[in-house]
């Protein structure tokens, strides 16, 4: 009589942020009990490529399969690095697939019966005050000392928004062929509500674009997965469930009264799948 195979669990998480001690030592955690599990790593392993494809290798070893995004901390960049901008995301993407890490560059794989779909679409600075132009909204967050890194260790080497742009067209050719349900993951949210709690309203510049606002709907999707926020939680917005899976920094996470599941079980396969 065969052994009865144990259904398979589909995890994620985000913002591991591996280069600090304490979250590197937060990783002897995500060990699954079958190692027929699937991972997603929802961006922002660390700043350096090898730092990435080390932890990418590392946790490919314990799950039998790894998807990876990223945030915009791996796209950080130094005038001294052999490969910035665009380049330094096909660095990653080479690298990852080296290693059997699936990438948004990669062909969807399936799990239980659903179309696992990495998605990379940056920030255009949309996701800010109505009325204002695009320049008047990083004027105010200027004014208020609100500024993320991303404008010097990314910017500099890159038009965001080109870039941004050339991601979601990209990204509208590939989801446009798949049929059945999806499961849509980015770094950061496909939907503005997320950001409406921040305590410094001006980050959401740099948390994402309208243009994938109707993406859930058009593309059929039972979930979306993404990180960038440090705010792990479900959102239900227009009927989808929107998961939060970061970790953050451990003056985040070691303050959080009550400890969300991570790694989050996104999708749980039935028994005999």
């Amino acid at each position: 009589m065969a052994a009865r195979r144990l259904p398979r669990t589909l995890w994620a998480v985000s913002d591991l942020h591996a280069s600090v001690r304490a979250n590197r030592a937060r990783l002897a955690e995500l060990t699954p009990d079958n190692p027929a599990d699937w991972l997603i790593v929802a961006g922002d392993v660390a700043e350096r490529t090898h730092v990435v494809i080390e932890v990418l290798l590392e946790l490919s070893r314990r799950y039998e399969k790894v998807i990876w995004v990223p945030g915009n901390h791996e796209l950080f960049s130094r005038s001294s690095d052999r490969a910035t901008g665009r380049a330094k995301y096909e660095e990653l993407v080479a690298g990852c697939q080296r290693i059997g890490v699936l990438t948004p560059e990669d062909a969807y794989a399936s799990f239980a019966g659903m179309t696992v779909v990495p998605l990379f679409t940056l920030y255009d600075y949309s996701f800010r005050i109505a009325g204002l132009y695009v320049e008047e909204a990083l004027a105010r967050a200027r004014q208020r000392q609100v500024v993320m890194t991303d404008e010097y260790a990314i910017a500099p080497f890159v038009d965001v928004r080109a870039w941004c742009w050339d991601r979601l067209a990209y990204s509208v050719r590939r989801l446009s062929q798949i049929r059945g349900e999806t499961l849509l993951i980015n770094h950061w949210p496909l939907v503005q509500e997320p950001t409406l709690n921040l305590a410094l309203p001006e980050l959401a510049l740099w948390c994402g674009t309208r243009h994938t606002r109707d993406w859930t709907r058009r593309y059929n999707a039972r979930a979306v997965v993404y990180g960038h926020l440090h705010t792990p939680g479900a959102m239900t917005v227009d009927g989808v469930a929107h998961h939060e899976v970061s970790l953050g920094y451990p003056r985040e996470w070691k303050l959080r009264k009550t400890a969300p599941p991570w790694p989050y079980p996104v999708l749980v396969e039935k028994a005999g799948r």
